[in-house]
C-alpha cells in the first residue's frame, strides 16, 4: 500500500528524531522546497483575492484563550501554560483566530473596508496523544494556511461561496480533488458549544444554502462543529480509505462578540462583523501527506523539489552540466547537476528521485550548445538549444499543471 512515510524517507522529504519528539517532523531540503513552492502559490492566490498577510506570534497569554473560549472549551487539545517569573503564563496557540481578531481590532474599521480578509501561514500546536500521531498526517506542530474574513452579516454567504471556489481551484492546481464535503453541525444537548441557538441556526443555514447553491453533494454531521460555530469540512481519503479533513470554512458569530469587534456602518452606528474562518489547503503537514500519496512522490513540475537535473555523459561534459544547472537556477528553476557515477547510474538516480526532467549533455550536445531532455516517464525529446530547453521547463513550471506539458 502507498504510504507517505515510506516515500518521504526514500525521497528525503522529511524526517523525525526522538530527540525532537513524536509529531514534530523536520522538513528536509527537498520537502521544504516543495512546500515553499506551494506556500508562494497560496500567498499569491490570496493576494489576488484581496487578502492581507500578517505574521503573528505562535503563543499568547492565558487570558487571550480565556477570552476566545479555547481554554474553557478546547483545553484538552492544548499544551499546558508556561509560567514566567513575572507571574504571566504563556500558551502555545491551538489556532490562529484569536490573533487575527486582535489584528482586526488594532484600529477602527468602516463598512467601506469590508470584507477585511486577513491571512497567514502560521504555526499552531495541538497536544495530540502519542498513539494517534503518524508521519505528516497527524502532528503536534501544524503549519496552517489560515485566514479570517470579517464581513457584514449579509455578505457571509457570498464570502463562503468564494472560499469554496478557491479551495477547488487550489486542489486542482496541486493535482487532486476533494473526496467529499461534510456540513459539521452542533450536537444536541452538549455543553461543548457556545452562543445562542438562533446564531447557530443562522450560521448553519448559511453554510447549507451555499453548499446547495454550489451544487455540491454533502452529508450532515451533527456533533462535529467547532465549539464556536458550524463548518464545511472538505474531506480527503488516504489509500486505505481513511477519511480526514483538509480544508475548512466556518462561520463564527461568537468570537467577534468576545473580542468586542465592530465596524461603523453607513449611518455611523457600530455594528458587529461576522468572522469567517477558512483554510484553502489546510495544514501543510496533512496536505503533503496527501500529496505524497496521491502522486506517489512524483509531484507536478511546479512544486517538484528539483525540476531538472543536468547529467553529463562523460567527465568532459561535467562543466557544461554545472553551467546548464546554473542557467536554470538563474531562470527561476530548481535545478542541480548530477555528476557522480556512470551515465546509467545518473539516469537511474534521476528516475528514483522522480525528478520531472533530466538534461543529458554529451559531446555532440556540448559542441552544439544543446541538451537532450529526458522525462521521468522514460520519454526522450530531441536535442534542442539550451535556451529553448530552459524556456520549455520554465513554461511547464509556470503553468501550474498537474501533468507534464510538452
Amino acid at each position: 500500500m502507498i504510504d507517505h512515510r515510506k516515500i518521504g524517507r526514500e525521497l528525503e522529504l522529511f524526517c523525525s528524531d526522538p530527540l525532537i519528539g513524536s509529531g514534530l517532523p523536520i522538513w528536509l531540503p527537498a520537502g521544504a522546497a516543495a512546500r515553499h513552492a506551494i506556500e508562494s502559490y497560496v500567498r499569491e492566490v490570496e493576494r489576488l483575492a484581496g487578502y492581507q498577510h500578517v505574521s503573528s506570534p505562535p503563543m499568547a497569554k492565558k487570558a487571550m484563550y480565556e477570552r476566545s473560549g479555547h481554554l474553557p472549551h478546547f483545553a484538552d487539545d492544548m499544551f499546558p501554560p508556561m509560567a514566567l517569573s513575572d507571574d504571566d503564563e504563556l500558551i502555545l496557540r491551538p489556532s490562529l483566530c484569536p490573533h487575527h481578531a486582535v489584528v482586526f481590532a488594532s484600529r477602527g474599521r468602516s463598512y467601506r473596508e469590508l470584507p477585511v480578509r486577513i491571512a497567514e501561514i502560521g504555526g499552531m500546536y495541538r497536544a495530540e496523544r502519542s498513539g494517534v500521531l503518524g508521519g505528516l498526517s497527524r502532528v503536534r506542530a501544524i503549519s496552517l494556511n489560515g485566514a479570517h474574513n470579517f464581513c457584514a452579516p449579509d455578505d457571509v454567504g457570498p464570502e463562503v461561496a468564494d472560499v469554496l471556489g478557491m479551495i477547488a481551484r487550489a486542489h486542482a492546481a496541486m493535482g487532486f480533488q476533494a473526496d467529499s464535503y461534510r456540513l459539521s453541525l452542533r450536537g444536541e444537548g452538549s455543553a461543548k458549544y457556545v452562543g445562542s441557538p438562533e446564531a447557530w441556526q443562522r450560521a448553519e443555514a448559511i453554510l447549507r444554502d451555499v453548499l446547495v447553491s454550489s451544487g455540491l453533494d454533502f452529508e450532515e454531521a451533527p456533533g462535529e462543529a467547532a465549539f464556536y460555530g458550524p463548518k464545511i469540512d472538505v474531506q480527503i481519503k488516504d489509500p486505505a480509505g481513511r477519511e480526514s479533513t483538509l480544508s475548512t470554512v466556518q462561520v463564527d458569530f461568537h468570537q467577534p462578540e468576545r473580542f468586542d469587534l465592530s465596524y461603523v456602518d453607513a449611518g455611523g452606528a457600530r455594528r458587529r462583523p461576522v468572522m469567517v474562518h477558512r483554510s484553502i489547503v489546510g495544514g501543510f503537514e496533512r496536505l503533503f501527506a496527501h500529496l505524497i500519496e496521491v502522486h506517489e512522490g512524483a509531484f507536478p513540475v511546479w512544486y517538484a523539489p528539483v525540476q531538472i537535473l543536468a547529467l553529463p555523459v562523460a567527465e568532459a561534459q561535467a562543466d557544461d552540466a554545472v553551467a546548464f544547472a546554473r542557467r536554470c537556477v538563474a531562470a527561476g528553476l530548481r535545478a542541480e547537476p548530477l555528476l557522480d557515477g556512470s551515465l546509467g547510474s545518473r539516469v537511474r538516480q534521476a528516475v528514483a528521485r522522480k525528478v520531472p526532467y533530466a538534461a543529458v549533455i554529451g559531446e555532440r550536445e556540448a559542441a552544439a550548445g544543446e541538451v537532450s531532455l529526458r522525462l521521468r516517464d522514460g520519454r526522450e525529446l530531441p536535442p534542442r538549444p539550451i535556451a529553448d530547453a530552459v524556456a520549455l521547463v520554465r513554461s511547464v513550471a509556470d503553468s501550474l499543471s498537474p501533468s507534464l506539458v510538452l
